[in-house]
């Protein structure tokens, strides 16, 4: 199969499409592929590091602040420009679909795709669909979707609940024993993560919460986010708060946790459902249409999660959850039954057959 997919921004985009392509060469070892990203984000260091070939196309994501104005109207210039540029590419490659996983990239690509009659799939990883994928779903001839929420924003066209292919991925990562970063074999767990990078307002309302816990009978990890580590590596958290900037295999840690609580990304929700791990879920405020609060909202009413939103953190609220999900036997069963109800562990598999359909 000759491929050529398109994604970025974020990980949330990157890892997912990765996923999909580590399953097709699977599948398929003679497969040929071309990741199509942007010239400035993240992707183009990942991509090449996993072995795929890249390609940059120059565009930016349309700020709509006033502040911004004068950086948009540049902008705008640019994505008929990076339609042009996307379908030389696509007419050289010859593919035999083209993949989109979220990101504003993945407009102009799967637009020429389409005006050059190549099959089309795209992959929504959140409950509310991106601007990219609300937009090309017009013309796009199969959409995967994550959560089975979002059939309703893509009328009239084939959707197919696939599940987020990096669940699959986290099932495969070895455990990670929690004793490496100080946590004690005897004692319950609690990790706390707000992504790579960190939140700065997510860990302040955290801190007071840490703080008043040297009485529970539970440690925390407590990963900053490499942004924010030199902010705390010198606060006097009580001894069962260890305190760490970022963890490298976050999946495996998880595998030697009691809970974790977290922000309520795509990629992180489809983990926690193939890990069946017990959370609390603290939606981001500030990402596109909200869309981790529908994210959580949409596990909280399955009973698989519970959410709390930043501003309603307090120490008393935190510790009333926190030992809520610890302790009550009930709770816990309920809440891992319903995740691994939830959890779609073969993604990869869905996605990779409905490629195969459409390719032929």
């Amino acid at each position: 199969m000759r491929v050529i997919i398109t994604a970025g921004g974020t990980g949330g985009h990157i890892y997912p499409a990765l996923s999909i392509l580590n399953k097709i060469k699977e599948e398929e070892p003679d497969s040929e592929f071309l990741y199509i990203g942007t010239h400035n984000r993240m992707e183009k260091d990942i991509v090449p590091k996993a072995g795929y070939d890249y390609y940059p196309i120059k565009i930016y994501g349309i700020q709509k602040y006033i502040e911004f104005i004068w950086q948009d109207i540049q902008d705008i210039y640019l994505i008929p420009a990076a339609y042009f540029k996307a379908k030389k590419i696509i007419k050289k490659f010859k593919p035999d679909v083209v993949i989109g996983v979220g990101g504003y990239v993945t407009y102009p690509v799967i637009k020429a795709a389409h005006k050059l009659g190549i099959k089309t799939f795209i992959h929504e990883q959140n409950s509310i669909p991106g601007k990219s994928n609300r937009s090309l779903a017009k013309i796009v001839n199969t959409i995967g979707i994550s959560f089975p929420d979002s059939a309703k924003y893509f009328e009239n066209v084939k959707t197919v609940v696939t599940g987020n292919p990096v669940a699959s991925n986290a099932l495969k990562i070895d455990k990670q024993d929690k004793t490496k970063y100080g946590l004690s074999k005897n004692k319950k767990s609690v990790l706390i993560c707000a992504g790579s990078l960190g939140s700065d307002e997510m860990n302040k309302r955290i801190v007071p919460y840490l703080d008043s816990i040297k009485d529970e009978d539970y440690e925390v990890l407590f990963t900053t986010g490499k942004n924010y580590y030199n902010q705390y590596k010198e606060h006097k958290f009580p001894e069962n708060v260890k305190v760490v900037s970022y963890v490298d295999n976050l999946s495996g840690l998880m595998k030697d946790v009691d809970l974790i609580i977290s922000r309520a990304g795509a990629s992180t929700v489809s983990e926690l459902e193939a890990l069946g791990l017990p959370n609390i879920l603290i939606p981001s405020p500030w990402v596109a249409n909200n869309h981790q609060y529908y994210n959580a909202l949409s596990m909280q009413n399955e009973k698989a999660s519970i959410m709390i939103q930043e501003k309603e953190i307090t120490p008393e609220l935190m510790k009333e959850k926190v030992n809520l999900v610890l302790n009550d036997k009930k709770l816990r069963k309920e809440m891992e039954d319903n995740l691994k109800r939830l959890a779609k562990i073969d993604s990869a598999d869905i996605i990779y057959k409905e490629l195969k359909e459409l390719a032929k």
